[in-house]
């Protein structure tokens, strides 16, 4: 019996708690009105029989937190892109964070992957593709692409073709170049050489190179860059890496001392040894500045370098661009698409990976590509781009720049100008150029160093694939 009266008692207190509750939650006292509202403005005067109306909590909008690589003044760019977003997206908005190069910013994101500490958006070259994907630690954006109904159909497919897997984007293009041939159109003219007609083969860089070494100057000097293999390969439509260039299976041996690579490093060791070129090492910034002091006629440099060689030059002498040279009667070919993407982390909320697709969007917008494009020397990944009034005026002062377009829309898209695809490619570029060295120095024939970086990265290869089995 009194355990009857107990329950009664109980459930009558509960009762009475729940209708307080709820009154209190009613009552607007504590300024908490966001489960009480109603969208409709009539019922709401009907209900409270007050003038004063209440009105939704405002929702804290989306943050997405975007790692890059992008300093200096192409830092000040990347801010403005993201000012801009967000002064017109009040739901959406995005803190860039610089986070020093490449390889710093990715090392970072692998420490903060456990923690989830990093970011919803990162920059990554476009040589950590194979590692990002292997990860499994980003959404493709080929799962938003397919649920907008997005049209890609106006971005470029040469730029395209490097991140696609499977025919899948998984990553979307940000930061795009290739390199180009840079020559002093004045020192052509003085040695004789016809400016509008620069070389196209390895043959004709030398001849070229041999002709403009005189006075004290000399003709030509190339980075001992890994990334101008990785072209120089591509331009013979030669392969890097196995199966596919690593695209129709994970790769599983380097091609570097393929026939492709023997000719061109046997090719550039000649060109040394005539001393119509000069071994500046590995930086392209020490080339590119002896190319404006004019110590050389002829060097190799990324589009993304076009405007500050212009500018430097002016004044002094006529900047020239060309295609990559390729050997005589090699096979088609063209250039590999350098520089970044934009990956979405998935160990984020799906609201913030829907924001982060939003910021991506308004960046491959065309009058956002154009002002990215103006503002740095990168390649517009938008062909509408092009119809801009901005770029067009831009065409106008660096007339250079359509040598880059044209020699992106000459590429014919296969595994070679896809370009290769390894998880080991930092390490390998590494191996490269230190094997060059060994040739360029007399340490080593150019088959030997090869054979033995081309065995290096193999087994460099042979490693990580057992990481991601």
């Amino acid at each position: 019996m009194k355990a009857s009266r107990f329950k009664i008692v109980m459930l009558l207190a509960t009762a009475i708690l729940m209708v307080f509750v709820a009154a209190c939650g009613n009552s607007g006292s504590n300024g908490n009105t966001e489960n009480t509202q109603t969208n409709d403005p009539a019922a709401a005067e009907e209900g409270n029989g007050s003038e004063e109306t209440q009105t939704e909590a405002p929702k804290e909008p989306v943050k997405v937190i975007w790692w890059h690589s992008m300093g200096g003044e192409l830092g000040k760019v990347v801010t403005q892109l993201a000012n801009d977003f967000n002064a017109t997206h009040s739901d959406i908005q995005v803190e860039e964070v610089f986070q020093g190069t490449y390889d710093e910013s990715l090392n970072k994101m692998k420490a903060s992957m456990d923690a989830k500490s990093g970011p919803s958006l990162i920059q990554v070259y476009e040589i950590g593709s194979k590692f990002m994907i292997d990860s499994k630690a980003v959404t493709p954006v080929q799962n938003f692409i397919d649920a907008d109904s997005y049209d890609i159909s106006n971005l470029e497919e040469n730029i395209l073709g490097y991140y696609k897997f499977d025919n899948q984007l998984y990553s979307m293009p940000f930061n795009t170049s290739n390199p180009v041939l840079y020559y002093n159109k004045d020192m052509f003219k003085d040695a004789g050489l016809d400016p509008a007609n620069p070389p196209k083969t390895y043959e004709e860089v030398t001849n070229a190179a041999k002709a403009l070494t005189k006075d004290g100057k000399t003709g030509a000097s190339f980075a001992i860059y890994g990334w101008f293999m990785e072209q120089l390969f591509a331009n013979q439509g030669a392969e890097y890496v196995n199966n596919g260039n690593g695209r129709t299976a994970s790769a599983t041996e380097s091609q570097l001392n393929s026939e492709a690579g023997v000719q061109t490093v046997t090719w550039l060791k000649e060109l040394l040894d005539s001393k119509a070129a000069l071994n500046l090492g590995r930086k392209t910034d020490d080339t590119k500045k002896a190319f404006l002091a004019e110590q050389i006629g002829m060097t190799l440099d990324s589009t993304g370098s076009l405007r500050g060689i212009v500018d430097g030059a002016k004044g002094k002498f006529e900047v020239g661009t060309a295609f990559l040279p390729r050997p005589a009667g090699a096979s088609d070919g063209g250039v590999v698409v350098g520089g970044a993407s934009l990956w979405i982390l998935n160990n984020k909320p799906e609201a913030e990976q829907q924001a982060a697709w939003e910021f991506i969007k308004y960046l491959a917008e065309p009058k956002t590509q154009a002002q990215w494009h103006i503002n740095t020397g990168y390649f517009p990944i938008n062909k509408q781009a092009y119809d801009e009034q901005s770029v067009k005026d831009n065409l106008v002062n660096y007339p250079q720049f359509q040598t880059a377009i044209d020699q992106l829309h000459a590429t014919k898209l296969s595994p070679a100008t896809q370009g290769a695809v390894m998880g080991v490619f930092p390490e390998a570029r590494q191996i490269v150029e230190g094997a060059m060295e060994e040739v360029f120095t007399g340490a080593k024939d150019p088959a030997k160093a090869l054979d033995d970086a081309s065995k290096a990265i193999t087994d460099k290869i042979a490693t990580y694939n057992k990481t991601v089995q």
